[in-house]
């Protein structure tokens, strides 16, 4: 009975030491992992304080080789400082005596005045020779220049008429055919009222010519009749030998007039044709001219032409804007004063102000003379008042107004560029003269102050390979392409 009882009291004692057992070795497992942890981490501190070490040796190594380095350098600049200083307190050598110039030996001015010599003599050289192959072919450079002028005025209109759909080449066409009609229809009603009115102008030239007989007579002059038929005599005589001369070789002077007729249908020819290629294809012509340059040259060469462009678009139509005032102001003061021929006037006054200063003033001239023969001097005192307050109108205030941003040419530029056209091309060179001058002007200036791209690798100039590059950043933005550009207002 004993035995029995005391048996589930082993048991339970069995069991609790086991899990006495179980729990102690549970707890011997985490502090041995515990003490692994620790003793890592005291490992890993000891490593990085060996490497903080190491680098704190380093850097010492370093400060100390710079020291160095730096003392060694002061040393050796005092050495220099010092071994200077005893040059210069050292007895000077004694200087040797000039050397004689022979005649191989040549002043150092008058060298480079002789290289800047021979370098001016190519450069002027070289533009005589271009001057006259232009002169050469005037027959075409003039055309296609009037051709250039025209296109630089009415590409808006192209442009205009592109953007409602129309196809470009049937706007260019549509374009050149008004201009056309334009011109003729003005000189047309110009002729038509000179014809009209030329026998009663005839009568009233009589008539003034007598008037002006009896002023040189009676006049401040006191000329006698005799001096008068003298003078009178002299010019019949000169016009009866120019008719004589005339008469002896009429062939020469026919061949003559035939040769000018032919000269000027071939030039309206080439005009009309360049106009309307200008308009039309204006763009792959100038990427064609574009790619014959230097591949390093065609971003700049590309640019400058569109800045070009600018400055011509800009000129053509200011000058349009002042003949057209120029021409409207004294064709009012013509209708005022009754002087005969009021469209013909203004005709004439509007085509002569495409020349520059000269052209308007011989317009003026020939107004005053109408008013003269038709209405007497003192018409044509009056003529000639409101032609002279006109043009000065025009002179301080519309052409300061409308060139003054846009065209900065100095008027003494202006005057000398007129006199050499004159002088190269006389009337056409003239008239080509302003806008040459003031697109080049724009181009220096656009190259002057235009950055050099820098070259790359594959593509030096920043072109792409099927045409010219878009313009720099620098300065404002062309507003067409030179010539116009085919679908496209602007570069």
């Amino acid at each position: 009975m004993t035995d029995q009882g005391d048996a589930p009291g082993g048991d339970e004692s069995t069991a609790t030491g086991r899990f006495e057992r179980m729990t102690g070795a549970i707890k011997r497992s985490r502090e041995e992992r515990s003490a692994q942890r620790r003793a890592q981490r005291h490992a890993q501190e000891e490593a990085d304080a060996r490497e903080s070490a190491e680098v704190a040796k380093e850097a010492a190594a370093e400060a100390r080789e710079s020291a160095e380095s730096f003392a060694l350098r002061l040393v050796n600049q005092f050495e220099r400082l010092r071994e200077e200083r005893q040059e210069q307190l050292a007895a000077p050598e004694p200087v040797a005596a000039p050397k004689p110039v022979s005649r191989t030996d040549v002043p150092y001015g008058v060298e480079l005045a002789a290289q800047w010599g021979w370098r001016f003599l190519v450069i002027v050289a070289a533009g005589f020779i271009i001057v006259r192959a232009l002169g050469i072919i005037s027959i075409v450079v003039i055309p296609l220049v009037i051709a250039l002028l025209i296109a630089a005025l009415v590409s808006p209109v192209v442009n205009g008429l592109a953007r409602i759909g129309l196809k470009r080449s049937i706007s260019a066409l549509f374009v050149v055919i008004g201009v056309l009609v334009v011109i003729i229809a003005m000189l047309s009603f110009a002729g038509t009222q000179v014809a009209n009115g030329f026998t009663d102008l005839a009568g009233q030239t009589v008539k003034a010519l007598d008037e002006i007989r009896d002023w040189l007579i009676n006049g401040p002059f006191n000329a006698s009749e005799t001096q008068i038929d003298t003078w009178l005599n002299t010019v019949q005589t000169t016009v009866e030998e120019w008719a004589a001369a005339y008469a002896a070789n009429p062939f020469s002077r026919v061949s003559e007039v035939g040769g000018v007729a032919l000269d000027v249908f071939a030039g309206l020819f080439i005009v009309l044709f360049s106009t309307y290629f200008f308009c039309a294809e204006g763009e792959r012509i100038w990427g064609w001219l574009v790619r014959l340059a230097p591949r390093a040259a065609r971003s700049r060469m590309d640019s400058s032409g569109r800045v070009a462009w600018v400055s011509l678009t800009q000129f053509t139509r200011a000058t349009v804007i002042v003949a057209a005032v120029d021409a409207v102001g004294i064709m009012i003061i013509a209708a005022a004063l009754q002087v005969p021929f009021v469209v013909a006037i203004g005709v004439l006054v509007f085509l002569s102000s495409f020349v520059p200063l000269v052209g308007a003033t011989v317009a003026g001239a020939v107004a005053v003379l109408v008013a003269l023969v038709s209405q007497g001097p003192l018409t044509a005192l009056l003529m000639l008042g409101g032609v002279i307050l006109v043009q000065q109108l025009e002179a301080h205030g519309l052409q300061p107004f409308l060139l003054g941003r846009w065209v900065r040419v100095h008027p003494l530029g202006v005057i000398l560029s007129v006199a050499t056209g004159i002088v190269l091309g006389g009337v056409a060179g003239a008239l080509v003269a302003v806008p040459l001058v003031a697109a080049l002007n724009a181009v220096a200036n656009h190259l002057n102050a235009a950055p050099v791209p820098a070259p790359a690798a594959d593509n030096r100039a920043g072109l792409r390979p099927d045409g010219p590059s878009t313009p720099p950043p620098s300065g404002p933005p062309p507003s067409s392409p030179p010539p116009p550009s085919p679908g496209a207002d602007g570069a």
